[in-house]
């Protein structure tokens, strides 16, 4: 069984890291309207909101489309344009960041990474950049210091950060728990592994 538990993980973040959540996702493998699909009693995106929300970011910011759900206590960046893609969403995100030195960026649509990695992430973090590893791959969620800023805002196309991340340190994260939802099936999955899980934390 899949634990999904975050309990007993510290956590030393700079009072300084934003966290830019990607939210704004067409959906079109899902067939629109993914980030407001009802997983476990809410929208999709709200289980990843929920987490990070409990954790002292200096700013919430959400890169988000007009179907995107409300997310409390998030700050709302609209993607323009509306069907812009991956990269220009983070660029967005980015160039919401103010006197910020770090950013945690993550994705609305992994509802399944649990607070214990998020901590964990920012608790490596010296200032320079660490990763999620999944198997041999170095993804988000990821953290990046402002010396990585301005190479997050020239990504092109649908390319996401994991040029960036290459090299990058990793916590390893469960393949279980990378789960990104793309399909109905894939929702269909995320919600029979936290049926089978102990409450997210």
């Amino acid at each position: 069984m899949v634990t999904l538990d975050g309990a007993g993980v510290g956590c030393a973040i700079d009072c300084m890291t934003a966290l830019v959540m990607l939210a704004a996702g067409r959906g079109t493998r899902f067939g629109g309207g993914k980030l407001n699909a009802p997983l476990a009693g809410k929208p999709l995106a709200q289980h990843v909101a929920d987490r990070l929300g409990s954790l002292p970011f200096s700013r919430l910011i959400a890169v988000c489309a007009d179907a995107t759900p409300e997310l409390p206590g998030f700050e709302r960046v609209m993607l323009a344009p509306a069907d812009g893609p991956l990269s220009r969403s983070i660029a967005a995100g980015i160039a919401a960041l103010r006197d910020d030195t770090s950013v945690l960026i993550a994705l609305a649509d992994m509802p399944l990474v649990p607070s214990a990695h998020f901590q964990a992430l920012l608790a490596a973090f010296d200032g320079d950049v660490v990763a999620s590893g999944v198997g041999a791959l170095a993804m988000v969620p990821a953290v990046f210091g402002a010396r990585h800023f301005a190479a997050l805002q020239q990504l092109t196309g649908d390319q996401g950060a994991g040029a960036l991340l290459r090299v990058a340190p990793r916590i390893v994260l469960d393949p279980a728990l990378a789960l990104d939802v793309d399909t109905p099936d894939d929702l269909l999955r995320a919600a029979r592994v936290i049926l089978a899980s102990d409450p997210i934390t």
